[in-house]
């Protein structure tokens, strides 16, 4: 009868002793699940910073880039920027995934683009425009621009015939009627002076001023060699110009958090101020 108490108490502390060995264990399970949760940024960690590749041009492009490169930083993206001196791989490098966006071009640009490569890039956001201007190291005004001179325009659709529409509100020649900025070469219809228009790449347009007797510009290219559009320009485009520079990116991108992020600090009062105060005019905000 002793032994069979004794066996009853045994069994009970046994019991017990599993009672307090488990829920010991489901504190400590409850602790290690808080824990692993503040390690995976559930409870209040910094979560992973993003990575933001963006092509442009240096100038005013890279540089408007790197004065909100702090201000992501603080929003936890890491924007990177791959600088181009050409109009063609930064949209080929955003198509093929190699780059998240780019900023560089206008819309009419950027419309003609996908439409010859077949591409679906899209607009994110306009940031500035950049007034085409006529420059010269020959001539200090137009009316001396003598019969037969050489000018050089950008050799791309949607450039040169902006460049063309500049030429003839100065002036210089008259286009068919109609065609605006789709205009191109054969579609001059009076040149009083004989002006030999010559189409070139868009960035070497101010390595051949030498060469010619003006050359139209564009402004990014011609603050990379050291022109200051207000100053050095023959004659700008007027500050409506719709050639608004934009944000580009591909349509599996374009509403992502990170991307979002970089469109607002383009649009931003700071970037507005940074604009007008560094570009004195060569370059104006479009928001």
């Amino acid at each position: 009868m002793k032994r069979m108490v004794w066996d009853r108490r045994w069994v009970a502390f046994a019991a017990v002793l599993v009672l307090v060995i488990g829920l010991t264990s489901a504190c400590g399970e409850k602790k290690t699940n808080e824990n692993n949760e503040e390690n995976n940024g559930t409870a209040g960690e910094t979560p992973a910073r993003v990575v933001l590749k963006v092509g442009a041009t240096p100038v005013p492009h890279a540089e408007i880039l790197k004065e909100v490169q702090p201000v992501l930083q603080a929003q936890g993206v890491d924007l990177q920027i791959v600088e181009f001196n050409d109009y063609v791989q930064p949209n080929v490098q955003v198509y093929e995934k190699q780059l998240d966006a780019n900023f560089f071009q206008h819309t009419p640009y950027l419309d003609q683009f996908n439409k010859d490569k077949g591409y679906d890039l899209v607009k994110v956001t306009g940031v500035h425009i950049e007034p085409l201007g006529a420059y010269s190291k020959k001539i200090l005004q137009i009316s001396e621009l003598k019969d037969g001179a050489s000018v050089a325009i950008p050799n791309d659709p949607s450039n040169g015939g902006r460049a063309l529409v500049l030429l003839e509100k100065n002036g210089l020649l008259k286009l068919k009627e109609g065609v605006g900025v789709n205009a191109i070469v054969p579609d001059i219809i009076d040149n009083p002076k004989n002006l030999k228009i010559k189409e070139l790449e868009a960035a070497t347009l101010p390595r051949v001023l030498d060469e010619v007797a003006m050359a139209v510009i564009n402004t990014n290219y011609a603050l990379e060699a050291d022109l200051v559009p207000t100053k050095d320009a023959l004659f700008l485009e007027g500050k409506d110009s719709p050639y608004v520079n934009i944000l580009v990116s591909r349509p599996d991108n374009k509403d992502s958090d990170a991307m979002q992020k970089l469109a607002q600090a383009l649009n931003s009062e700071q970037v507005r101020i940074f604009i007008e105060q560094k570009y004195s005019g060569a370059v104006v905000p479009a928001f």
